[in-house]
């Protein structure tokens, strides 16, 4: 099952290797991988996504909480929450036709144009995994010449956060 672990913890040199350490000496994996500061700097918000059973979830978060650098973890999937990622997508745009039917796509998905030049055009669009993985399924597989995206970020619905 697919889980959001949403984390804070001290934002320092070596904190995120220690984190990445601590999946890759288990052997689980990380799908996807976000950390800024937050409004406290001296505290960064990690989220990670990754898949497991219950047992494996309940483990890693165990020996997250186990971490010096790891001051509160929160498990997103818990609880009714919302979750978006970014996606930047570049494509070929030398017909002028093909590229209306992009652009009307992006704006179908809520997203917008922010570069046209040298016969490329690139897009922002902002939703859940799924539906960017819907969104790339639509676009014609050879005009796509490149695709970036931020993994998932995560927050509850409601009065529930996390904070200290």
């Amino acid at each position: 099952m697919r889980h959001i672990i949403s984390l804070l913890m001290e934002n320092e040199s070596g904190a995120l290797s220690r984190v990445a350490g601590l999946f890759s000496a288990r052997g689980y994996n990380i799908e996807s991988l976000n950390v800024a500061p937050t409004e406290d700097p001296s505290l960064s918000r990690m989220t990670i996504v990754t898949t497991g059973s219950e047992q494996i979830i309940e483990q890693i978060t165990k020996q997250l909480n186990k971490l010096v650098d790891v001051v509160k973890l929160m498990d997103l999937t818990e609880g009714a929450h919302i979750e978006r990622e970014l996606m930047l997508i570049k494509v070929r745009a030398e017909d002028p036709t093909r590229l209306d039917g992009f652009k009307a796509l992006v704006a179908n998905y809520a997203g917008h144009i922010i570069d046209e030049s040298e016969g490329t055009c690139t897009a922002e669009v902002t939703s859940d995994g799924s539906t960017l993985d819907r969104l790339l399924t639509e676009i014609d597989g050879e005009d796509i010449l490149e695709t970036v995206r931020t993994g998932a970020s995560g927050i509850f619905i409601g009065a529930r956060s996390l904070r200290l």
